[in-house]
């Protein structure tokens, strides 16, 4: 690689990363107001966010594997293109149904996208600016989460709320002009050397891999569980098992498999991606939970909580490029671990949370989150993508971007239950449903919780601690 560092095809990847964060939040807070005007209940409106998440989650490694084998470049173009499209089409949609599909659509680009994002950044640069390069996209990821609750709010407000998605286009088509830039100044193929096609996609392989990511996403919604008989509950579990069963054999015999499960025996590879999911988890709990407490317990406005918000993405976006340059100077095992730690302390202080508490407390938990995110994010994502070789490097990103799905998923689920099992064990009635009605119990629920997420940054602190340093 160059030593030189192609400032035009990294600040395209960053761009790209600040459009998908943007659009994470710029469309959870329209929700609401969507909701009102597509005359649909929560449910059908959960849907539109479940429908995103099904497509990153289960796609992204299918896509790193495609681009690993024909073209990075080339699976990002598309992907950028179509994101936009979805965009656009979300904006326009008339029924839930229309914007569910349309939500669908924008995640298959957002999952061809950011499978390709992180190794071209990291392409973009000299190997010893591995850290630099994910700090960076950790910043502009992250920055779209800081700007995106105000810029929605603001449209929302003055225009309307189809404006949040048409925002997305002109910031979608500036990505594709610099991509053309890029093309034109360097005039190189798509395809480069470390991605020249060298197999074929394993689509026996794909198709269980979705089918069983499906599977378990519907499983973890204990709305939609709740609707169906015991019966079709065990044959979902059932299923669930056997697509992801069939999905390993699949891969362990495969010629051209979509997941080389030898990537799991280096050891820096596997104990980032457990490290990732355990964070994920943790991270997801907490900014699930703590809206209502701030809302319901502390009676805060819902515009002075957005702005308590904002303390964690502050942080994320100014010590992200710092949390980089520590892991290419002495590698990742000590600022990702510090990362954890910052996690842990932020989740223990949850356990002293009070009914009478002032928000001072609650908004230093996110403030360590934010920290946290900035010293183990950058680090943990170059020893994942790093840590393999370049042919396979797509499917690292893919790997990156599907455990962290699952964490946010799997973050709220156990959240959700941590309450429940506890507010039940506080208040004494073995039916009863976590509520404010009796804010002692749901606050001592609140505290459990916290406590386990805690636990969680003593495994995952336990399993950085042992990746090695390089």
């Amino acid at each position: 690689m160059e030593s030189r560092v192609n400032w035009l095809l990294l600040g395209n990847m960053m761009l790209v990363s600040f459009l998908i964060g943007i659009s994470h939040r710029i469309f959870a807070i329209s929700l609401p107001t969507i909701a009102r005007s597509l005359e649909t209940d929560i449910v059908g409106i959960s849907w539109a966010l479940i429908s995103f998440q099904l497509s990153t989650i289960s796609l992204s490694l299918v896509f790193g594997r495609i681009g690993d084998l024909h073209g990075r470049q080339s699976v990002f173009d598309v992907g950028l293109l179509i994101f936009t499209l979805g965009s656009f089409l979300c904006g326009l949609a008339q029924d839930i149904l229309q914007l569910v599909s349309f939500r669908l659509l924008q995640g298959i680009g957002a999952a061809m996208a950011q499978a390709q994002g992180r190794v071209l950044a990291m392409e973009a640069a000299p190997e010893n600016w591995a850290g630099k390069t994910q700090g960076l996209m950790t910043t502009a990821h992250h920055a779209g989460f800081l700007f995106g609750p105000s810029f929605g709010g603001l449209i929302i407000d003055y225009i309307h709320w189809r404006g949040v998605f048409f925002l997305l286009v002109p910031l979608g088509a500036a990505g594709a002009f610099l991509t053309w830039i890029n093309r034109k100044r360097s005039g190189s193929s798509a395809t480069s050397p470390a991605t020249i096609p060298h197999g074929s996609i394993d689509y026996l392989g794909s198709f269980l891999l979705v089918a069983a990511t499906v599977a378990l996403i519907v499983i973890l919604d204990r709305r939609f569980m709740e609707i169906l008989s015991p019966g079709w509950q065990i044959g979902l579990v059932i299923g669930f098992v056997a697509l992801f069963s069939g999905f390993i054999l699949r891969e362990a015999i495969a010629s051209s498999p979509i997941l080389e499960l030898a990537l799991f025996k280096i050891r820096l590879f596997a104990i980032s991606t457990i490290c990732l999911l355990l964070v994920t988890i943790m991270q997801s709990l907490t900014g699930f939970l703590l809206p209502f407490y701030f809302q319901e317990i502390l009676f805060l406005s819902p515009t002075f909580m957005g702005i308590l918000f904002m303390s964690m993405p502050v942080f994320s976006v100014t010590l992200s490029p710092l949390g980089g340059y520590l892991s290419d100077k002495v590698g990742p095992r000590l600022p990702a671990t510090a990362g954890i730690i910052f996690f842990g302390v932020a989740a223990l202080l949850g356990a002293f949370l009070r009914t009478d508490s002032r928000w001072l407390l609650p908004t230093l938990m996110l403030a360590l989150g934010g920290i946290g995110t900035g010293f183990f994010y950058p680090p943990n994502h170059t020893a994942m993508i790093s840590s393999v070789p370049q042919k396979h490097r797509g499917v690292a990103s893919g790997a990156l971007y599907m455990m962290f799905g699952l964490g946010n998923i799997l973050g709220i689920t156990l959240g959700g239950f941590l309450m429940t099992a506890s507010f039940r064990f506080h208040t004494g009635l073995s039916e009863a449903l976590p509520t404010t009605a009796d804010p002692s119990a749901f606050v001592a629920a609140l505290n459990t919780t916290f406590l386990a997420a805690a636990g969680f940054s003593m495994v995952a602190m336990f399993f950085s601690l042992s990746r090695g340093k390089r």
